[in-house]
């Protein structure tokens, strides 16, 4: 660096003080906000809302799947938890945040390791 000197390198590093209007300093903030708000935030509020949707819709004799695998049939259902039909005679009781989807199709709820 022959030729400048210390407070002539830092000046130069230095913003300028007539930046423009303050709004203008705020785009980029503002755009990786929108950015933030589009890739994350709106598809998983999508997402919630659809497996609202899908739980509140359960009734008795839906085939479902836990989110832990297991298959079975409604029984019996009540605000917290749903009664299923595992095999002959074999009835468990799992929460119905469990219940990750129909049998047969693709589950509505996404295991949790996946972020897709």
């Amino acid at each position: 660096m022959a030729g400048f000197d210390m407070p002539t390198v830092f000046a130069m590093a230095a913003p300028s003080q007539d930046g423009g209007p303050i709004w203008v300093q705020f785009l980029p903030f503002a755009a990786i906000l929108a950015i933030f708000y589009f890739i994350i935030l709106r598809p998983m509020k999508q997402r919630q809302k659809k497996v609202q949707v899908f739980r509140d819709a359960l009734k008795v004799g839906d085939r479902v799947i836990t989110t832990s695998g297991i298959y079975g049939s409604i029984t019996k259902m009540n605000e917290r938890s749903v009664q299923l039909q595992v095999a002959d005679k074999v009835r468990i009781e799992v929460s119905r945040a469990a219940v990750g989807g129909l049998q047969g199709q693709d589950p509505v709820v996404q295991d949790s390791g996946s972020m897709s």
